[in-house]
């Protein structure tokens, strides 16, 4: 008989401890993945011009994203979760999105989050690398360039020369605004540049509210569009630390942690989603030209930075 005051160890208390002992006497013979314990940082790769998306060149949108974001920050176990960035930029508004969607995940779940700049952050992608609470990188990855950009061509010259004539018919002022076939106008110029200071001035809101006082560069230097390589943006705030993905989650939350890769939806044939409709997968609307343009502009974004 038990002695009064004393509490046995319940049928479900002896069955719960037993099964704990099997269970740690078979986890070293379990495959990796199943062991448990260890620590899980989910990793998702951001890479590519945001915004021009094609068929078959689909570019990083919110709506291609948004699927493996939700499960990198619903993974089981999950201590944090990891971004592999690699974008010269593109949509400020897609870059925009993308960047509060990855903030609102974050304080829902609670979960830290990095951001590993590789080739290029830049512009839209570094829009995106600022939804991280550290921005690590390599010393030779081209980082900032906080700034606007638009261009166009113009075929006026061309259209004279060849004797053929523009017919342009609108209803508003302002709706044939910059149109490549008809001569600019300075005050088109300047409506267009107040747009872009709109879109610079709420990207430089941004940068403040997510790096704040980790900013040490003087503002005409850091918001002038201008990027730098990893170590020099590290000196400037502009980035937290040089680093590798790997040894960077191994440091920090042990040698076993678990780095899944969260890859985009696929589709029946194993190709990635894009995002797009199943009209334009089955039947191309993109036309090749459509092809090209986003091709050169995707290649002119690259190119900025040098590769």
């Amino acid at each position: 008989m038990a002695e009064q005051g004393t509490s046995q160890p319940s049928m479900s208390e002896h069955l719960r401890q037993m099964l704990a002992g099997l269970r740690e006497a078979i986890r070293p013979w379990l495959p990796k993945q199943l062991r448990g314990g260890e620590a899980v940082v989910p990793v998702v790769r951001l890479s590519g011009t945001i915004g021009l998306s094609t068929p078959l060149r689909p570019g990083l949108t919110l709506a291609s994203v948004a699927r493996p974001l939700e499960k990198a920050f619903t993974t089981r176990r999950a201590s944090a979760v990891a971004l592999l960035i690699n974008s010269p930029g593109g949509s400020p508004v897609q870059s925009h999105l993308i960047h509060l969607r990855i903030r609102q995940l974050a304080a829902e779940h609670k979960l830290p989050v990095l951001a590993f700049a590789e080739d290029v952050a830049a512009s839209g992608g570094y829009m995106i690398a600022c939804a991280a609470d550290e921005i690590i990188c390599d010393v030779s990855t081209i980082i900032g360039s906080i700034g606007v950009i638009g261009g166009s061509f113009g075929f006026a010259g061309l259209m004279e020369k060849l004797g053929i004539e523009r017919r342009l018919y609108t209803s508003g002022e302002r709706k044939a605004m910059l149109d490549p076939f008809l001569p600019e106008k300075p005050d088109d110029v300047e409506r267009l540049k107040s747009v872009q200071r709109d879109i610079h001035d709420d990207f430089i809101t941004l940068v403040k509210q997510s790096r704040g006082a980790r900013l040490t560069g003087p503002e005409n230097d850091l918001f002038s569009g201008e990027f730098w390589t990893g170590r020099k943006a590290v000196t400037l705030g502009v980035a937290d630390g040089i680093g590798d993905l790997r040894t960077v989650l191994r440091q920090r939350f042990g040698e076993d942690v678990q780095m899944p890769l969260i890859g985009p939806e696929r589709s029946l044939f194993g190709r990635a989603r894009p995002g797009i409709g199943l009209r334009e997968r089955l039947f191309g609307e993109a036309s090749f030209a459509d092809e090209m343009i986003s091709a050169l502009e995707e290649r002119a974004l690259w190119s900025r930075y040098g590769l």
